[in-house]
């Protein structure tokens, strides 16, 4: 067995980035990831990349400041399949929350597909507790390059930030 120590940082993500995030998702995807940039440069969202020591992301992750008042909202939270269960979820949390109470807000705030048990594992260890239930709907990209839509019923977790 080999043990690789890997050094985290944060910063924000950038467009340069997408091309080396394809494990994140399909070109739909990414494409609406560069669409989120932009309202992070309008200041409406921020888009997080933790890097390796070599500056490439490796996991990526934005927050909303407009979905739901008083709170910042995680999204499209992923970390590579290679490195999933090291910590760089938890690492990448930690830093959207500093961003949170970097604003002045209280509470940050995620949806999680209810089929998605090891990542709800993941939040409620972290301190997020479950406040409802809501659908939520988005376009996949399939392997042959056909478009279709996802539906899933999410719970809405919130956690207080101190």
């Amino acid at each position: 067995m080999i043990n690789v120590v890997l050094k985290p940082s944060v910063r924000d993500l950038r467009h340069a980035d997408l091309a080396s995030c394809g494990w994140a998702g399909t070109e739909t995807h990414l494409a609406g990831v560069a669409g989120q940039l932009e309202r992070a440069r309008l200041g409406e969202v921020d888009y997080l990349a933790v890097c390796t020591e070599t500056d490439v992301p490796v996991a990526k992750g934005g927050i909303d400041y407009r979905a739901e008042e008083g709170a910042g909202t995680l999204w499209q939270l992923a970390v590579h399949p290679a490195l999933q269960a090291c910590g760089i979820g938890t690492f990448l949390i930690g830093a959207a929350e500093l961003r949170i109470r970097n604003r002045g807000l209280l509470h940050a705030e995620l949806g999680v597909a209810e089929d998605n048990t090891r990542a709800r594992a993941l939040y409620e260890r972290l301190g997020y507790v479950a406040r409802g239930r809501r659908p939520d709907a988005w376009t996949e990209q399939a392997p042959d390059g056909a478009l279709r839509r996802h539906e899933a019923m999410c719970t809405v977790m919130r956690k207080r930030l101190v």
